[in-house]
């Protein structure tokens, strides 16, 4: 092992409270010999128009799922950012995590019919350009925990990637990443207290860092005092029916066999599922009511990826009021922002084992999400 690097991420401590957030104590520095992936739809705007959220949002969690599963399960730091995502693997890993996200991006044109621009960018790069990569694990629950990114590389490398650099071509025509665990079998969740708030909260050019990180910690424990800080998952777990709106999607990621066989496969196990979930029926280990107390828990609704991402519950009032400290920010150079509102979240859903309670569960709006307020906040004035 290179510098024993293949064990950095999982001996950072794991911090709770997320209003420690930008604390620097919290973050270590990638080791130098590690690698970022990059990956985001190309115009997704467009694809957002058109309606087709759930289809965005799957080809974001598919790069997560895909090099999870290629590193046998292990521990990587990742950030899901509702049209891509974002990670970190260390040079044993490279090789698989390569394969996997060329993988990836070949089965989003084939079978979602979008298309994922994806980069590797190494960290020395990053810090040769003056940009850092440091990484915190926040658990937003005893289950599991994601990981934080600062230091500004994670936007270098998007910036990169979308002029063309470190770019990786999609693998070969029929190629099928391992996507197994990816499913996304919840109904969408509609606000319960008004407004379901996509928040996108980005540093200024030359901005003052004191003054961006009491900016976010301000927001953060505003949202904190909000029941349940916001959270868009209802307490008893998001609506699920039969058959599931993404049902089509699940078919999909499945391998094997021909999309009709693989899309009645998922019809009769989703059924089996929903039976379980429906009825509190108990299988060995697995109890329903402790799976969806975990999904709740474990539901990934804010993070920081050199700006603060959040998918938010809350009141007309409270979107109003983070605006407006939001556009006083602005006002100050200290702050790119980019709010949208709609009426509903949704989940995204990685679960390698319903036996384990480390699954993971991404959230974005269902009208728009993360990608509508990274459209208004480009066309703010930098």
């Amino acid at each position: 092992m290179a510098g024993g690097s293949e064990i950095f991420y999982g001996g950072i401590p794991v911090f709770r409270g997320f209003a420690r957030l930008m604390d620097p104590a919290l973050y270590a520095p990638l080791p130098d010999d590690w690698t970022v992936g990059v990956a985001d739809i190309v115009e997704s705007t467009k694809a957002i128009a058109a309606q087709r959220y759930k289809a965005v949002n799957m080809a974001g969690a598919a790069v997560v799922a895909s090099v999870t599963n290629a590193l046998d399960g292990r521990e990587f730091p990742f950030v899901f950012g509702g049209d891509g995502a974002s990670f970190a693997v260390a040079p044993v890993d490279l090789d698989r995590a390569r394969d996997a996200l060329a993988a990836t991006a070949r089965w989003v044109r084939d079978d979602l019919d979008l298309v994922l621009r994806v980069a590797l960018v190494p960290i020395a790069a990053i810090r040769a350009a003056g940009a850092d990569v440091r990484v915190a694990r926040f658990g937003p629950s005893p289950n599991l925990s994601y990981a934080m990114f600062s230091g500004g590389g994670l936007a270098f490398a998007d910036a990169a990637m979308k002029r063309g650099e470190f770019a990786l071509d999609p693998a070969p025509e029929g190629t099928q990443p391992d996507l197994s665990g990816l499913s996304c079998r919840f109904e969408v969740m509609p606000s319960a207290r008004g407004v379901i708030l996509s928040v996108l909260v980005l540093p200024a050019k030359d901005a003052d860092p004191a003054a961006f990180r009491k900016v976010i910690e301000d927001i953060v424990v505003r949202i904190e005092k909000s029941p349940d800080a916001g959270r868009p998952v209802p307490p008893g777990g998001p609506p699920l029916r039969w058959p599931p709106q993404g049902m089509e999607y699940e078919a999909r990621a499945r391998r094997g066999g021909s999309l009709a066989l693989r899309r009645a496969a998922v019809l009769v196990f989703t059924l089996w599922a929903y039976t379980l979930m429906r009825f509190n029926i108990p299988v060995g280990t697995f109890a329903p009511k402790l799976y969806l107390q975990q999904v709740v828990e474990n539901s990934d609704f804010r993070k920081f990826d050199d700006g603060l991402r959040m998918i938010l519950d809350c009141t007309p009032e409270l979107a109003a009021e983070l605006e407006q400290r939001l556009v006083a920010a602005a006002a100050q150079g200290i702050v790119r922002y980019g709010l949208h509102e709609q009426d509903a979240a949704m989940m995204t859903c990685f679960t390698p084992s319903v036996m384990r309670a480390d699954h993971v569960h991404f959230i974005d709006g269902a009208r728009g999400g993360y990608a509508s307020a990274a459209t208004v906040l480009k066309t703010r004035a930098v």
